[in-house]
């Protein structure tokens, strides 16, 4: 019985007999399987106190990486030959990676950790194949690091963490009404007075405590290209968002200019210090388009992502209606009103993503105004717009709040933390379901695969990220990855059991994630109001 997370599609064995690694164990590395030897050595070489020191291919006690066409890209096949060693196929780099992140699972808990605590062991394998590949291409997970900052150590931590569950894509989201992470060159107000608020409400905006200090935080540009860098060697693609036209309340503080001066005094705006959407969002003017331009000009020469996010979600158009500025543009342009505005100022970045070789994708009120043939959708209000958005041609990934948003919380007990949203369990996390029986076949082509999303008002520092991700994040990574059954048919209580050997492991790398009897006490946040809804979510 195997005890992989997320679980392999086949596993041939494992027998008694198998092979062993120790101080003398060689690793020999095809050309392309770099990022693989490199992770070997440094990661479970240390974990392990194995040397890892190179050697000739088809030798015995060696561990060998090679590419096979003969795969797909992100296959591998994994052999562990009783008395030989262990061989690693990869269809490409990043299949070869994954199989390395299988071998850690069937090495232990102990290979989950950044030093040695037995040195000199000799670590045994029993004799097996397991063939892998995963289902879908785009797996990923959204951290919301504007409303609580998280350091930079913080984010490389949680890249790591993505990689031991063989998710691939990094949802940054670095802008929003409650502070501006990315330092900007051109526009450094927006670090200097963006990236910190006053104060910050603690709890949910219906809470009366505050936490009466500065919170903020960005990163350098060398900072990006380091967490870049770092998420390749990982074969994890970082996919920045810089939220417009609404989400911009902290973009406005610093440059009052982008705003609807002639509507609020713009100049007295401070980057928010509460929960919620912001009524402030930018102005639909031309000098606003050619800042946001300079912005995402410098957003591309740090992110190579094929794909940029805009958010393009949640603006308030209170501010458009009054405004004789708006008003104007939007006669001017011939706009069905301020919904037609809104759906104006994506259309723009999403021709001048086009133009740049670059594809826009945004949260699914983008689809309101129609896109451009490259365009992608975040479906995040349901189902309904990753439907339309697959009928309509345009590729989707699900990520629907009802099911992988896991600010929501874990349990219905007055225990837990800061409940916000429905209850989403684990077994309810490991039975989401990202394409809808409502699309046909080729339509179903367009889902580029699923996301869970990590919105943090409530989590206050890393730990309660952890909580509210861990466990969860191991069961949507097995959605994303395995090739399951219908929901219903789904076997949570061998999830579950592979769970038994899988929290040792997240104990190993020190993830402070929510035990299945319920929280620690230290975890508990008691008399902090949170926003819970009863019942069970819609699926919409």
């Amino acid at each position: 019985m195997t005890e992989l997370v997320p679980a392999p599609r086949s596993v041939q064995g494992p027998m008694r007999c198998g092979a062993e690694l120790d101080e003398d164990t060689t690793l020999w590395a095809a050309p392309g399987t770099g990022t693989t030897e490199r992770w070997l050595r440094s990661t479970l070489g240390s974990a392990l106190g194995l040397p890892l020191a190179p050697g000739p291919g088809y030798s015995r006690n060696s561990l060998r990486l090679y590419l096979d066409d003969t795969l797909e890209p992100e296959a591998y096949k994994l052999s562990v030959v009783a008395d030989w060693g262990v061989e690693i196929r990869g269809g490409g780099p990043a299949g070869v990676f994954w199989g390395a992140q299988t071998l850690r699972q069937l090495l232990g808990p102990e290979a989950f950790r950044r030093a040695t605590v037995h040195p000199g062991l000799t670590r045994g394998i029993p004799h097996q194949v397991i063939e892998d590949a995963p289902r879908f291409g785009w797996r990923g997970l959204m951290l919301d690091v504007a409303r609580h900052f998280m350091p930079k150590d913080g984010v490389l931590r949680y890249l790591d963490l993505m990689a031991a569950h063989k998710l691939n894509v990094f949802h940054f989201h670095l802008t929003d009404d409650q502070g501006w992470r990315l330092e900007i060159e051109r526009y450094p107000r927006l670090t200097e007075v963006g990236s910190w608020r006053a104060r910050t409400r603690f709890g949910h905006r219906a809470s009366p405590l505050w936490e009466e200090k500065p919170h903020g935080g960005f990163y350098t540009q060398d900072d990006i290209r380091e967490i870049v860098a770092y998420a390749a060697e990982r074969h994890i693609t970082v996919v920045p968002e810089i939220d417009v036209p609404g989400h911009s309340q902290a973009a406005i503080a610093a440059y009052p200019e982008l705003g609807n001066g002639d509507v609020v005094d713009t100049s007295s705006l401070s980057v928010w210090d509460d929960w919620g959407v912001s009524r402030n969002v930018l102005a639909p003017t031309d000098h606003t388009l050619r800042f946001y331009e300079g912005v995402f000009e410098e957003v591309l020469e740090l992110f190579p992502s094929a794909f940029i996010h805009v958010g393009g979600d949640e603006c308030p158009k209170d501010q458009w209606r009054k405004s004789p500025a708006a008003q104007s543009r939007i006669r001017e342009l011939g706009l069905a009103g301020e919904d037609g505005l809104q759906s104006w100022f994506v259309r723009h970045f999403d021709t001048w993503l086009t133009g740049r070789g670059r594809r826009l994708i945004g949260w699914d009120e983008i689809l309101e105004g129609g896109l451009a043939d490259g365009a992608a959708v975040s479906s995040w209000r349901g189902y309904a717009g990753g439907i339309t958005a697959a009928r309509s041609g345009h590729d989707v990934v699900m990520c629907p709040e009802q099911q992988v948003y896991l600010d929501h919380r874990q349990d219905g007990g007055a225990d837990e933390p800061v409940p916000i949203g429905y209850v989403r369990t684990l077994e309810d996390v490991y039975r989401f379901e990202p394409v809808p029986p409502q699309l046909t076949e080729d339509q179903a082509h367009h889902v580029l695969g699923a996301q869970a999303n990590v919105w943090t008002e409530v989590m206050e520092d890393p730990s309660r990220v952890d909580y509210q991700t861990f466990p969860r994040l191991a069961a949507f990574a097995e959605v994303a990855w395995s090739d399951l059954p219908a929901p219903a048919d789904r076997d949570f209580a061998d999830f579950e059991r592979r769970m038994t050997a899988h929290y040792l492991r997240l104990d190993a790398l020190g993830v402070a994630y929510r035990p299945p009897s319920g929280p620690w006490p230290w975890q508990r946040r008691p008399g902090v109001l949170g926003r819970p809804i009863e019942g069970a979510p819609p699926n919409v």
